[in-house]
């Protein structure tokens, strides 16, 4: 059989067909009207896209470029900040705060797990100057209570800014940005967005931009008060991706469409289908006897699980891609060849999810001789999954057929 190359991964993400048109056709100067009208458009529908009335940034960079920025421009040398830290994004935090020298005061959770807010609370301290965390943590696929922490900082009374990675969080998890009052989220072209890497952007509260004005940590290129600046012009400061531009204002297009017009209902479509995708993998991976690596807070944007015992998860990784073109990630750090992490951001379907969940069957059986399984055990669960998201009366009519089929027993040779 042939085989199509299938991106499973928490970025790269599959490309937006429309976005990847965009991209070859933008043919544009920066510095003329038509760029300025391009840029301008995009900013306010990443302002729709991230739920805010701040402003929003864009930068030809990382998502980490972003993260530095959020670092540099709001502290200074001997700020306190506090890191809330659950893997290798949370690390990523405090690298960055100690290379700017603050100091860093840091509440873990063992990777797989979200941190207590009480040890929060207890953590935050009046001289607090910044609180860095992660919307979801990709290297262990938890969800963490953005909501949670930005409560305790108003009960606080803190004067401490409330920093959001959002990489893989925006488009995966609802976030009530100026509801919840956080200052800075951060995000990546290459998440749910569904471009190519190269552009990070940032939504920056006033109280942000106020801060600015006081730190004295150096900052050139990531200068977000003069990048503002700029942007209420329709300029970059400095030499724009006006590939990348065009592409992410066809990939908010396509999501507004998704709502009818309206990207702030499109955009919670995209969080709705990769809940429901991720629901799915869920539920598909647990009826293989496979054990998620974050089942207390699972996040919509990857899914973690746990390799059986005694096998490497590069051999689920390495066997997927050799048989069915299908990429899916290991584990990061200390857990590679412990999980491996499955995708459901951005340009993902219920036929995406249904064609790896098969796949992943046929590697239990047929490589991990996982015990016990038979055909159509993890399909059937992740059509359970689908059909009992769907309100209307044939996805019912769908989950009832479902529910009286029995799994096919494995009997032809491999």
């Amino acid at each position: 059989m042939i085989r199509k190359t299938r991106l499973f991964t928490p970025g790269p993400t599959p490309l937006l067909p429309a976005a990847q048109f965009a991209m070859a056709a933008a043919d544009i100067h920066h510095r003329t009207a038509e760029f300025k009208a391009l840029y301008s458009k995009v900013l306010a529908q990443l302002k729709e896209f991230v739920g805010t009335k701040n402003d929003v940034l864009l930068m030809a960079a990382s998502g980490t470029g972003a993260m530095e920025a959020s670092v540099s421009n709001l502290t200074s040398p001997g700020d306190r900040v506090l890191v809330l830290s659950a893997g290798k994004f949370g690390e990523r935090w405090t690298s960055l705060a100690k290379a700017f020298g603050c100091e860093v005061d840091v509440v873990s959770a063992p990777y797989g797990k979200t941190f207590d807010l009480e040890e929060v609370r207890a953590a935050l301290k009046p001289d607090t100057r910044a609180v860095y965390m992660q919307a979801t943590e990709t290297s262990t696929a938890i969800r963490h209570s953005v909501r949670g922490v930005a409560d305790l900082l108003k009960a606080a009374d803190s004067d401490a800014l409330l920093v959001v990675d959002g990489i893989t969080g925006l488009g995966t998890t609802h976030l009530d940005v100026d509801g919840w009052g956080i200052d800075v989220v951060v995000g990546g072209s290459q998440k749910a967005v569904m471009i190519p890497p190269g552009l990070a952007y940032l939504s920056v509260s006033e109280r942000a931009f106020t801060r600015m004005g006081t730190t004295k940590n150096p900052r050139y290129y990531f200068d977000l008060l003069k990048e503002r600046k700029n942007a209420l012009k329709g300029d970059s400061s400095y030499t724009p991706s006006v590939a990348l531009i065009a592409g992410l204002g066809a990939a908010l297009d396509y999501i507004a469409a998704q709502g009818g017009g309206n990207l702030a209902e499109g955009r919670n479509k995209l969080i709705e289908n990769a809940e429901t995708c991720a629901a799915m993998t869920r539920a598909g991976v647990e009826a293989l006897g496979l054990k998620l690596f974050a089942p207390d807070a699972p996040a919509a944007a990857a899914t973690a699980v746990i390799a059986p015992e005694g096998v490497d998860s590069g051999v689920v990784v390495k066997e997927l891609k050799a048989r069915f073109a299908a990429i899916i990630t290991n584990g990061q750090g200390e857990m590679q060849g412990k999980i491996f992490r499955i995708a459901h951001l951005g340009y993902f379907d219920y036929m995406d999810t249904i064609a790896l969940v098969g796949a992943l069957e046929l590697v239990a059986i047929d490589t991990l001789k996982l015990p016990g399984v038979r055909l159509g055990d993890a399909l059937t669960a992740a059509q359970k999954v689908f059909a009992s998201r769907r309100p209307d009366e044939a996805a019912q009519q769908l989950a009832e057929s479902q529910s009286s089929l029995a799994p096919m027993e494995v009997t032809a040779a491999r």
